[in-house]
């Protein structure tokens, strides 16, 4: 973990979310500061806090996949990845006749994944009811990197990684390592997760969502909005991607769990710092190499206060993004959905004004990006912080 690694090509970025059906129109979103959070429609509940919500689009339609129809009995959490994928894929010019054929793997990573999108279920069976079972099938079938492995054709490993809001960027940080110790020559990784019922009352009874759109570093902040969405990147091995266009690295990973509390991170941000010292050493690079930042930025209290310690103790001078205030929270698929959009920011030069951030927080002493800034650099930062005390770092390199 703490030795140098060989960078690994990232040759293709897929991305849904509410900013956006694809990762052109998300890019857009946040350039115009554009956020429509609405009530949940996908679930009743007295307590309508906002959300953001994605527009899933036919993947028939859309992204032609083999045997695309096989998504229909699959969870939104599936249909979510599979969409990503698909734009991923299309971008990295893979034909897909031949993705059999490969030594092609799939990493996914999400929070709670499938098991409590069949609320309704589980809510008729507690109260002596015998629902139909077309619920369980939907869960049997719904292992988000089993469901998308099947759907094309894969014979690769294929791993779904589970924690919590770290997840995304986890599955990247895995599938990097198995370009690099030859388990697979491409790998589809990245993050993917739908909003549900449990997972919406369980942020209000933790008094963390906010009744308002969410403003993080905001010195006004009440709490996040929660999200949902997919971000998904291709990775392939230096010989495969040797000539074709690549749209970054994937330089280094580094997590670390802190064990300081079940929701919040330590207030010194020390699991962030040791996560950030393995990437540094897998990429040999340091401080002073990184262009800018994209932060966690959940809007929260405790959560932007220690992201604020961490970039004043290692990035004082360092640019800094929140793009949450255009995606809401998206959980498990955060990780994933952050890092394309870092690497976009990073072959742009260009990062948009961080949504929803207006005030400055006098006692968190910084404050993202107000304004388009311009980039100037080859290597981004993005970073993710988990329920848990997990923390993990993304560093990641401009395409080329």
């Amino acid at each position: 973990m703490n030795a140098r690694v060989s960078p690994v090509a990232v040759t293709g970025m897929g991305c849904i979310s509410a900013a956006g059906v694809t990762l052109c129109e998300n890019l857009a979103t946040l350039e115009a500061g554009f956020r429509a959070p609405k009530p949940p429609v996908l679930f009743h509940t007295e307590k309508p806090f906002p959300v953001f919500m994605a527009a899933i689009p036919s993947l028939e339609e859309f992204f032609p996949l083999p045997d695309a129809k096989e998504l229909i009995p699959c969870s939104r959490t599936v249909q979510l990845a599979a969409h990503a994928a698909a734009e991923a894929l299309a971008d990295a010019g893979l034909d897909l006749a031949e993705l059999p054929h490969l030594r092609m793997g799939v990493c996914i990573g999400t929070s709670v994944g499938t098991a409590i999108e069949i609320y309704d279920y589980y809510a008729a069976q507690r109260s002596g009811k015998t629902p139909p079972l077309d619920a369980v099938h939907q869960y049997l079938v719904s292992n988000p990197a089993i469901a998308l492995a099947q759907l094309l054709r894969l014979r690769g490993p294929a791993q779904t990684v589970d924690n919590a809001c770290s997840s995304g960027a986890d599955a990247i940080g895995f599938g990097a390592q198995w370009i690099r110790d030859g388990s697979c020559d491409v790998v589809l990784c990245g993050g993917a997760d739908a909003l549900a019922q449990v997972i919406y009352y369980g942020f209000s009874s933790l008094q963390l969502q906010s009744p308002e759109v969410c403003m993080p570093f905001d010195k006004n902040r009440k709490g996040l909005n929660l999200g949902e969405g997919a971000g998904i990147v291709v990775l392939e091995s230096a010989e495969r991607a040797t000539g074709r266009a690549r749209r970054g690295f994937v330089h280094g990973y580094g997590t670390c769990t802190d064990a300081w509390h079940l929701t919040a991170p330590h207030p010194e941000a020390r699991g962030l710092i040791a996560a950030l010292d393995q990437a540094f050493a897998q990429a040999g690079c340091s401080e002073r190499d990184i262009a800018f930042i994209n932060a966690h930025g959940t809007a929260t209290r405790t959560n932007d206060a220690a992201e604020s310690k961490f970039f004043q103790a290692r990035f004082p001078q360092t640019p800094f993004i929140a793009t949450k205030g255009c995606t809401g929270h998206t959980l498990g698929a955060a990780g994933g959905v952050e890092a394309v959009f870092t690497l976009a920011h990073l072959n742009r030069g260009r990062l948009p004004a961080s949504p929803g951030f207006c005030e400055e927080d006098p006692e968190l002493h910084i404050a993202p990006v107000s304004s388009p800034t311009t980039v100037l650099g080859s290597i981004a930062m993005s970073q993710s912080l988990a329920f848990g005390g997990n923390n993990s770092v993304l560093l990641l390199g401009k395409g080329g």
